[in-house]
């Protein structure tokens, strides 16, 4: 087991966990589109900073690499966040969190059905182990009452985040062949950027963010330096160095730490089935990624 890609893994969740919380709070004063776009001008801006004091210099990607790239920025950056965003402005941040731990499912089906990772019984029994984890921890120990609700626009939004972040963490695999994960995160959250400059354009954006508050900005910050910049840049060191099925079963951690969270900064309480459905999640994140020497 690469123990550091793994707890580096386990801090990008923590991270993660944390931008339902910064989503949730702004849900109800900054409009999705231009959530979405803020944060990514930040995250970009720190990401370029990272680059130039890595690398030295900017180098462009190689043509043959540009459309994987903006197939990057309109998945992970462009169509994820307008999904997250629009998602968190109808449902709780914990039901959307049963949304995001499904990923792992669907890349590890994805992975194999495109032929891109072998899917081992291990890998199997750890993503199903920790997404059963998942849902204890996010219903607080009744499954049953996560799917009472009827679908709606909030419940359809997260599905279209589960199906973008997907392929984003596909795709990124041949990406990776042939850049840092530093350089691919940098270049695919511009181009996602550019993206979602538009529909923030269309909703009045440079009318409105004048009357963003401290508080909206500050977790604007979070969400561009904490949850993009870091958070992406190590998620895809992770998928280069054990690999997408395994790297997206940490996923798994996210509602956990987003649970804690909201804990901690928003005085929700924790009952002890979420201690036991945490301690699922990381058996199954543990058994997925176990490798016999």
């Amino acid at each position: 087991m690469h123990l550091l890609t793994c707890l580096s893994l386990v801090f990008t969740t923590f991270l993660w966990g944390g931008t339902f919380v910064a989503g949730r709070q702004l849900a109800g004063s900054v409009a999705p589109e231009h959530a979405a776009f803020l944060r990514f001008v930040i995250g970009s801006a720190v990401l370029l900073l990272l680059l130039l004091a890595k690398e030295k210099r900017l180098q462009l990607p190689p043509p043959r690499l540009w459309l994987p790239l903006f197939l990057l920025g309109l998945t992970g950056v462009f169509a994820y966040n307008v999904f997250f965003f629009k998602g968190l402005h109808y449902i709780s941040a914990g039901r959307a969190s049963l949304f995001i731990a499904s990923t792992p499912l669907v890349i590890t089906l994805l992975g194999a059905a495109l032929l891109l990772e072998k899917l081992t019984f291990a890998k199997g029994c750890g993503v199903i182990t920790s997404l059963m984890g998942a849902v204890i921890v996010i219903s607080n120990g009744h499954p049953a009452e996560l799917f009472s609700g009827i679908f709606g626009p909030g419940e359809f939004a997260l599905i279209g985040c589960v199906i973008s972040w997907s392929a984003y963490s596909l795709i990124g695999r041949s990406v990776l062949k042939s850049m840092t994960p530093l350089s691919s995160v940098c270049y695919s959250s511009i181009i996602g950027t550019l993206l979602l400059l538009p529909p923030a354009i269309h909703t009045d954006l440079f009318s409105r963010v004048g009357s963003l508050t401290p508080r909206d900005w500050l977790n604007l910050s979070y969400l561009g330096i904490l949850g993009t910049a870091v958070g992406f840049s190590l998620y895809y060191r992770g998928i280069e160095k054990i690999g997408a099925t395994r790297a997206s079963v940490f996923i798994n951690l996210v509602p956990v730490f987003a649970l804690l969270l909201a804990w901690v900064i928003l005085d929700e309480s924790i009952k002890p089935a979420v201690l036991v459905g945490g301690l699922l999640v990381l058996c199954g994140v543990t058994i997925a990624n176990y490798r016999r020497q």
